[in-house]
């Protein structure tokens, strides 16, 4: 019965990386589709606020769950949609709802072997969370030493505890989500200025300093990330 339950869950999600796949839904993940939507989009949650917010968060939510490509702009838009406050308040909220999925999810698909077969790097980062899980996690939200899907599948075969595994992302990935979310709030005024919606568009001189102050740490976490490797 357990086994059946596992293979209708596994399917599932295969099922919807291949809907995304070839009904070219991933494709909409683009400034491009911000900008030509624009006045529908910001129109809508004028209206609609609670609602578009609990769109936004299931939305961003899968696309963490299923591992969509398209984080950064989904954080964006976020910051453009609801503000820079509201913004990265929802993303942090939402990638952590999918983070935790995966986490939960994780556990009750795969067996005692899936660390064997994640790889030499997943068993270390297991190895580092089962000696100190909250601060070890916490380093690798704050600087993306690793992929954030591998972040999120190690924890559930290392013995993390749940309420660890989600008030360690929460914090983690709240530095990254405020400097693009206040990218995001700026995307207006570069439309009402009659400019594009490019990635160098929104680079202000306060993005570019947040940005190098979140390069500075990921420079700094280096050494981290060649003893978690050693380790």
């Amino acid at each position: 019965m357990m086994r059946s339950r596992k293979l209708w869950i596994g399917l599932a999600v295969v099922g919807a990386l291949v809907a995304l796949r070839f009904t070219g839904l991933g494709e909409l993940l683009s400034l491009d589709t911000l900008a030509r939507h624009r006045a529908a989009l910001t129109g809508f949650v004028a209206a609609n606020w609670l609602l578009a917010a609990g769109a936004f968060v299931l939305t961003y939510a899968a696309a963490v769950a299923l591992s969509v490509p398209g984080a950064v702009i989904l954080t964006l838009s976020g910051g453009f949609l609801f503000g820079a406050v509201a913004g990265t308040a929802l993303t942090v909220v939402a990638a952590t709802i999918g983070a935790t999925l995966v986490f939960l999810l994780a556990r009750r698909i795969f067996g005692a072997d899936a660390l064997d077969r994640l790889g030499p790097v997943a068993q270390r980062l297991a190895a580092g969370l089962r000696r100190d899980a909250g601060p070890y996690l916490l380093v690798l939200r704050l600087v993306p030493l690793f992929p954030f899907f591998l972040v999120n599948l190690v924890p559930a075969f290392a013995g993390v505890r749940l309420p660890v595994f989600v008030l360690t992302t929460l914090i983690g990935i709240l530095p990254a989500t405020a400097v693009f979310s206040l990218a995001g709030a700026g995307l207006g005024s570069v439309l009402d200025a009659g400019g594009t919606l490019e990635i160098r568009s929104i680079l202000t001189p306060q993005i570019i300093g947040a940005l190098c102050g979140l390069a500075a740490l990921s420079l700094a976490a280096i050494p981290l990330k060649r003893r978690f490797a050693k380790d």
